[in-house]
């Protein structure tokens, strides 16, 4: 059977795969591909077309339809990148012998800066984790080290609890494309994990008992997954903003990385230094954090300085 005989989906498959082989593209990256792929191939089944027919004015025609439905930049963006990739997978793989999605000029990137918090704000999401309750440890070593290293969401959930034996002064994180790196563990976080994991482990010694396997995991969970999910934590800081009184809107697990960073730099730290404790592939990547503190310090000079106030005429 030829490729233009295969169904769409056997395409995407084939795709997903080979990027799970041999890039070891993280989970994330491919439901976000499977997912784009798939709106794309509806949409060319509805114009009774294929993935191996479908010519560069079809996929112009794809994001046109895209930009109409007010879909952002960065989704559009996105959509191109995995369009591109699978028509240079099926090329490779001799299904095609062309890519139709090459010379497309994707819409760019919207260049809004990051959202963050101020100093302030996050010691109040800290003091609403460290009184929530039953919960309190565990949310408290969350958001500790979340604040103390700058980890991504999925980084943190799935955080192996082998990573926080003996009092570690840095910790060992698995990072995109399965890149580790070290970073270093502030005096608070390093004490909230300690806490946390007494907690933990007297828990995970009565599931054992009640015949539950042990948990790999520094957050276990008993859903499918076996760890806390990214939509559990991310239910759970709004939580805290609100219980806080910070605004839920500004407070996501990425904006307290960004603030890690940001609070970083305007300490006087290297760049170079913030770049690998955030796992940046590019020092780019990170500069943007300079602007941040640009953007911020100009507030502050428009707000205080005495030359910056309206006087009466």
């Amino acid at each position: 059977m030829t490729a233009a005989n295969q169904p769409m989906a056997h395409w995407v498959q084939a795709f997903l795969e080979a990027q799970a082989a041999e890039l070891d593209a993280a989970t994330n990256t491919q439901l976000a591909y499977a997912r784009d792929l798939r709106i794309f191939s509806d949409w060319l089944a509805d114009k009774k077309l294929h993935f191996a027919n479908a010519a560069q004015d079809d996929v112009e025609g794809f994001l046109i339809d895209c930009d109409r439905e007010g879909l952002s930049k960065a989704t559009r963006a996105r959509r191109l990148s995995a369009i591109r990739q699978l028509y240079r997978f099926a090329f490779e793989e001799g299904w095609r012998a062309d890519n139709p999605a090459i010379q497309i000029k994707g819409p760019g990137k919207s260049k809004a800066l990051p959202k963050t918090l101020t100093v302030e704000e996050v010691g109040r999401l800290l003091t609403a984790a460290r009184d929530s309750g039953k919960a309190s440890l565990r949310n408290t070593c969350l958001m500790e080290l979340l604040y103390a290293t700058g980890m991504r969401v999925t980084e943190l959930v799935t955080l192996p609890v082998s990573a926080a034996r003996g009092d570690p002064r840095m910790l060992l994180v698995r990072g995109k494309g399965g890149k580790e790196r070290m970073v270093p563990l502030s005096p608070p976080a390093r004490e909230a994990m300690a806490d946390y994991l007494i907690e933990r482990d007297t828990a995970e010694d009565a599931a054992r008992k009640d015949g539950h396997p042990p948990s790999k995991f520094m957050f276990p969970s008993r859903g499918k997954d076996g760890h806390l999910t990214r939509h559990r934590f991310f239910g759970l800081i709004k939580t805290l903003a609100v219980n806080a009184g910070v605004s839920p809107d500004k407070v996501t697990p990425h904006t307290l990385r960004h603030a890690f960073a940001t609070h970083l730099l305007a300490g006087g730290a290297d760049l170079r230094a913030i770049q690998t404790m955030l796992g940046h592939a590019d020092v780019a990547t990170t500069e943007i954090y300079t602007h941040v503190l640009d953007e911020r310090l100009t507030e502050l000079v428009m707000e205080h300085h005495p030359l910056s106030r309206k006087t009466d005429p």
